[in-house]
């Protein structure tokens, strides 16, 4: 079983949906701690990323190592990888990625 972290942006995310897709969501990165899940990796300038899709939601998420899984960033399917490549694009021009929450499966409930 994976260890899944995620980034404050992803726990406000989950926290901002309506009561039905936050339960999905959630159950969604609770599933992903047994390798469960419809994850597919990306392509291009995102290809160290893969995504899990829930619904019309996805989550961008990168194997830290063999047994933990960083959730990095969410949102709607329509805008979530312009908006991932733009705000990853802002955190290399400030020199320094921001860690994800350390474990915030606590988070979740």
């Amino acid at each position: 079983m994976a260890r899944v972290r995620l980034a404050a942006q992803v726990v406000d995310f989950v926290r901002s949906q309506a009561p039905e897709p936050r339960r999905r969501l959630r159950r969604a990165l609770k599933d992903l701690a047994a390798e469960k899940g419809d994850v597919r990796p990306l392509e291009g300038s995102l290809q160290d990323y893969s995504r899990l899709r829930v619904g019309s939601y996805r989550v961008i998420l990168r194997h830290a190592s063999a047994k933990t899984i960083d959730c990095v960033f969410a949102e709607r399917r329509e805008i979530v990888y312009e908006v991932f490549a733009e705000a990853m694009l802002d955190v290399l021009r400030a020199g320094a990625p921001r860690e994800p929450a350390d474990d915030a499966e606590d988070e979740q409930s």
